[in-house]
């Protein structure tokens, strides 16, 4: 399991440039951060390329909604805008949601006037033409479901077996979900059940505890029990810290060590 500092929650005490050798001097894999558009890409591959650390994505869809069939066209065009971003700065994956999302997080529109068949049928037919575009750039797309009751009211995809049978169903070595822990604990639980059923569409991880989404410890997930399943599964993947210090980067960053450490010893 290879960790993952979220920069935009993370580190945030530090400008921006500095935040990537801080990761790397915590112990961090790599970093991750939400929208590409407004900074500078140049900056951010210097960056990590001087503190020797991975970039291992970024979102990459933002004004567009997979749900929405009349969006279909400019969304698959601003997808491979995104990818072109990530292959400028060495990221190896991006990130794609339901729906369009606001600076915020909020859910731009959630189409009361399309059908559940018309938003699932449109979700369906777009990410055929996004696992296209990934497998021909060689690249990574994860799809995100988010939580309903917190901070994204109104978004479509919201639950993992959804996510999981859409990617299982389109069967493409480059669409896979992000599992987000904090996100899918609120929405509907059962964690280590989740992990073993849908362990083989799996791409990237998020962890956070719920609620608050703070750091591992503030919450009511027993991170123990998920990192346990996690090793005996065998997951390798990385596991993105997307989580708000309850106090300040150095303390959630103990704790993240603490929790990862015990794994290790399991």
């Amino acid at each position: 399991m290879r960790p993952c500092a979220c920069i935009d929650t993370l580190y945030t005490e530090l400008p921006w440039e500095e935040r990537f050798r801080a990761a790397k001097q915590d112990g961090f894999e790599a970093v991750e951060f939400w929208d590409w558009r407004s900074r500078d890409l140049d900056l951010i591959r210097a960056s990590a390329e001087q503190a020797e650390i991975k970039i291992s994505g970024f979102n990459g869809d933002a004004d567009f909604s997979l749900i929405d069939p009349r969006h279909k066209q400019p969304y698959v065009a601003f997808l491979q805008q995104s990818i072109a971003a990530a292959k400028k700065v060495g990221a190896e994956s991006v990130t794609i949601h339901s729906n369009a999302l606001g600076s915020n997080g909020e859910v731009l529109h959630n189409y009361p006037e399309l059908s559940e068949t018309v938003k699932l049928c449109s979700m369906y037919d777009t990410l055929r033409a996004c696992a296209r575009l990934a497998e021909e750039h060689n690249i990574n797309i994860h799809l995100e479901a988010l939580n309903t009751t917190t901070d994204h009211v109104g978004n479509f995809l919201q639950h993992t077996q959804m996510a999981a049978e859409m990617t299982g169903l389109i069967q493409s070595p480059k669409l896979k979900i992000l599992y987000d822990i904090y996100h899918m604990q609120l929405n509907e639980g059962s964690i280590c059940d989740t992990l073993d059923k849908y362990y083989d569409q799996i791409g990237h991880i998020h962890v956070a505890d719920a609620p608050g989404r703070h750091e591992p410890g503030t919450g009511e997930i027993n991170y123990m029990n998920v990192f346990r399943k996690l090793k005996a599964l065998q997951y390798t993947g990385r596991i993105g810290y997307e989580l708000f210090p309850e106090s300040n980067t150095q303390q959630a960053v103990k704790a993240i060590k603490l929790y990862w450490n015990m794994s290790n010893e399991v």
